[in-house]
């Protein structure tokens, strides 16, 4: 395979990534959306679930010890989300998609 080739390969891929995230405006796989649309890698999008499940683990244990400000627990979120993401975005995909619904709740105050 020459240059040629590959490069419009490439093309065709990325033609039919806008495609499929055209396709999934109408449904409740907001978040898939944005791994698309922000061309999020493999690693990208595990270390976001990674995130997740540390920030909903510490806020399970603020709730437990009275807090009922997680705004601090939200800016660390923000800071270490990837910067192809926008925060606001992310939460609100993920309420959409109903994933870490509770920890995505309490964000949303934020957003």
């Amino acid at each position: 395979m020459d240059v040629r080739e590959i490069a419009e390969k490439m093309r065709t891929l990325e033609y039919h990534l806008r495609l499929m995230a055209k396709a999934l405006e109408r449904t409740e796989y907001q978040f898939t959306k944005l791994v698309v649309e922000n061309n999020l890698s493999e690693q990208e999008t595990k270390e976001f679930f990674i995130l997740c499940e540390k920030m909903n683990k510490q806020m399970e244990e603020q709730k437990a010890e009275g807090f009922l400000n997680f705004h601090p627990l939200f800016q660390e979120f923000s800071s270490s989300l990837s910067s192809k993401l926008n925060p606001r975005d992310v939460v609100r995909a993920c309420k959409d998609q109903k994933l870490f619904l509770s920890l995505m709740n309490e964000f949303n105050k934020y957003v």
